[in-house]
């Protein structure tokens, strides 16, 4: 199975690795505030990393939500011989002339899961539309939706060219293009993303009608062997990034694009406890024990 939820799946490490000559990656995540980038995204690109290019020397860099302080990182890596970035940029408008200071340098860039604008090598990320449908067929499907009910929708940092700025309305259902929301004590179902382990307890106990899972460990191989390939000297293309992108500043970005998932109660075991993200004890504390006994994950 691909990454991408097709057929033909992702390359095979290259062997060639090890012997090319040790190759600097700079790893850069935007906050450490959302659960995913500290306790998945960072340890599952740099395991990769490590079994694709043992001798790879990786740096890396957490902005705290502070675009300036990213660009600071930015020009810090380059200076520190990085041959290429693995961003995921705080600010992807505000970031282009770190990017293209890196380029001038000849330092690689690979966007990692927001889509940075300026000269940008390779981009990874999660099929956002699909995000979208997912979330929108889960909203149609709550009662009086399909009717002439309206949805509101609140999202995540206009500096995420991935959360879109719609109109609002008085809700059937709402959803959150950031994180699993909170109920904030609305009595309408809620849909959201990034499968947070509060998001994945109030599935279980209906208080949250789905969220959109996204398999992290596809997404930070392709990031990883990205940068393996790139720092070590060879081409990326093929089965890595299939299609294109345009970014904001109308850069041609080779793309690939990873298939999300409805998480639902009915899917929990067979997504993120059978992927590792969460265990069992951590998803079924006292309070979700009889939710979680009816999911069947106890």
């Amino acid at each position: 199975m691909s990454p991408w939820g097709g057929s033909g799946g992702a390359r095979s490490p290259p062997p060639a690795a090890a012997g090319r000559g040790a190759g600097r990656i700079a790893l850069l995540l935007p906050e450490a505030r959302t659960t995913r980038y500290e306790q998945f995204d960072r340890p599952l690109i740099e395991k990769k990393i490590k079994e694709l290019a043992p001798d790879a020397q990786i740096d890396y860099y957490n902005a705290g939500q502070d675009a300036a302080v990213q660009q600071t990182q930015i020009d810090a890596a380059v200076k520190k011989g990085a041959k290429v970035l693995i961003l995921d940029a705080v600010d992807a408008e505000s970031i282009q002339a770190s990017i293209q200071k890196a380029h001038d340098a000849g330092v690689r860039v690979v966007a990692y899961d927001r889509l940075a604008q300026g000269p940008v090598d390779a981009y990874v990320s999660f099929d956002n539309r699909k995000v979208g449908e997912l979330r929108g067929q889960a909203a149609a499907a709550v009662d009086g939706t399909a009717d002439g009910g309206e949805t509101i929708t609140t999202n995540g940092s206009p500096a995420d060219p991935s959360a879109a700025d719609p109109s609002t309305a008085a809700p059937s259902a709402v959803g959150s293009n950031a994180s699993d929301p909170e109920a904030s004590g609305l009595s309408v179902p809620l849909t959201g993303q990034d499968f947070q382990l509060d998001g994945v307890q109030r599935i279980l106990a209906g208080a949250q009608a789905m969220s959109v899972y996204k398999p992290l460990k596809s997404e930070a191989d392709v990031a990883a062997q990205l940068a393996v390939d790139l720092a070590y000297g060879q081409e990326i293309g093929g089965a890595l990034v299939p299609t294109t992108v345009t970014s904001g500043s109308s850069d041609k970005v080779p793309t690939g694009l990873i298939a999300p998932v409805a998480l639902t109660k009915d899917n929990v075991k067979a997504t993120v406890v059978a992927d590792g993200l969460y265990t069992v004890a951590q998803i079924c504390t006292p309070d979700y024990v009889a939710a979680c006994s009816a999911a069947g994950l106890q």
